[in-house]
């Protein structure tokens, strides 16, 4: 029997934080370090639970809205919070999180947390009550930019130190860095930084292990997690949901039961997560990509089954999310699964994945129309890449689909507009189907 997925969203938001590691290698486990500096510090001023989780919550997400790999490197220097330009990722990151409702007091956190101390005006910036929450996401964001991985920890306390004490009452909350002293003269405070082990960690202080999503609340995080997912790229900004839509449609078409026409939905959103492995040098690539390129966009698909694969009831997410770009004929990659091994899920998103790449529309080029993208399709089935039923469910449901495809997009293009304020003007705008 098929029942709910159980899913804990810390989890969730843990493998977000993971993948946005993949952007930029000199920063892996910056969010998980600042969420061990930040927890100990609520801990310290004897925050509630529901505070300290928002706070670990935060911390795990402050970046999420810094796109770029040069977005990424310009927030790891500690003078960054002297140009206006650190605070455009924050505002991004609260525009997208701010819709979904369990992180309404996540998001506030995120979006003050490089103001300066002494430029908030008696606690607001631009109008707005800072919370403590962003103070002290603040300082501890500081502190991890100031660590040395490469140097043992320890030594360089009294040389951390000293910085924040420098910039206590302009750049950092005076109490804060008070609450700061008191903990830094613990071994601990510095070995658990270094761990990362947020499970660990997160259990060992916190409640938030135990928070769990229902269906709706998943399938709304994962179309948030898409969009900072997709909104690296000018020309791939709405392509998963493109792929969602196309594939929650054939799911439901085969007759799959609500529960996985839901994980369907979801599996799409995830399933390029991977695509932040690629630098956008080469998803923005207008020619045909290198040997070399190619092999770079390869990995995508595995890290995507590395990143959900040990969430928690996700298994079967994750296998239809990452096996998009398997064939039929064991010729498809990373794992080169075959007929034998490959679910009509899996099946269903790799056509879903064609047809949405094939079809959409991009600032170089327009997208095929149905003849065009039917023979394409029918080809692969032909050459034993895609399933031949499930391209012919496609053939005889295409306006159904396409509709649910074109849908969806302009949706995500209008959100990637409202966010980025990228001028997509000049580029070709899809018409809803009559």
């Amino acid at each position: 029997m098929i029942r709910d997925p159980h899913i804990s969203l810390f989890e969730v938001v843990l493998c977000l934080s993971k993948s946005m590691d993949l952007i930029n290698p000199h920063v892996v486990d910056h969010h998980k370090r600042v969420a061990c500096i930040a927890l100990a510090i609520a801990s310290e001023l004897g925050l509630s639970i529901g505070e300290q989780n928002n706070i670990v919550l935060a911390a795990l997400l402050h970046d999420t809205g810094a796109l770029s790999y040069e977005e990424r490197l310009d927030a790891s220097i500690f003078e960054a919070d002297n140009h206006l330009s650190i605070h455009k990722h924050a505002k991004v990151g609260y525009s997208i999180l701010n819709n979904f409702s369990p992180f309404e007091e996540v998001a506030p956190l995120i979006l003050f947390h490089h103001v300066n101390f002494n430029n908030s005006n008696d606690s607001e910036f631009e109008g707005e009550a800072i919370p403590l929450g962003s103070y002290i996401l603040h300082i501890a964001d500081r502190v991890e930019v100031l660590i040395d991985k490469k140097k043992d920890i320890l030594s360089q306390v009294d040389g951390i130190m000293s910085r924040i004490r420098d910039h206590s009452g302009s750049v950092f909350m005076p109490e804060l860095v008070d609450t700061l002293e008191r903990i830094v003269k613990q071994e601990s405070f510095w070995f658990d930084i270094n761990y990362t082990d947020m499970k660990y960690i997160v259990s060992r202080k916190s409640g938030l292990l135990l928070w769990e999503l229902n269906v709706s609340d998943l399938v709304s995080l994962s179309n948030l997690f898409c969009q900072f997912i997709d909104f690296r790229s000018r020309f791939t900004f709405n392509h998963s949901s493109g792929v969602s839509a196309c594939a929650t449609k054939l799911a439901e078409l085969v007759g799959f039961s609500e529960i996985e026409c839901n994980n369907m939905k979801i599996a799409g959103y995830f399933h390029d997560i991977g695509k932040l492995a690629v630098p956008s040098t080469i998803l923005d690539k207008r020619d045909k990509l290198t040997h070399d390129e190619m092999n770079i966009v390869k990995r995508h698909v595995f890290f995507t089954y590395s990143l959900l694969e040990p969430i928690r009831d996700f298994e079967e997410i994750s296998r239809w999310a990452a096996f998009h770009h398997e064939r039929l004929d064991g010729n498809g990659y990373p794992f080169h699964h075959g007929a034998s091994t490959l679910s009509l899920g899996s099946r269903i998103m790799s056509v879903a994945d064609v047809f949405t790449a094939i079809s959409e529309d991009r600032p170089y080029r327009e997208g095929m129309n149905s003849e065009k993208a039917l023979g394409v399709l029918m080809r692969m089935a032909n050459d034993n890449g895609l399933d031949r039923n499930i391209v012919l469910m496609l053939e005889k449901n295409y306006d159904l689909i396409n509709a649910a495809r074109v849908t969806a997009q302009n949706v995500m293009r209008n959100t990637f507009k409202a966010y980025t304020r990228y001028d997509v003007s000049s580029e070709i705008i899809e018409k809803s189907p009559v």
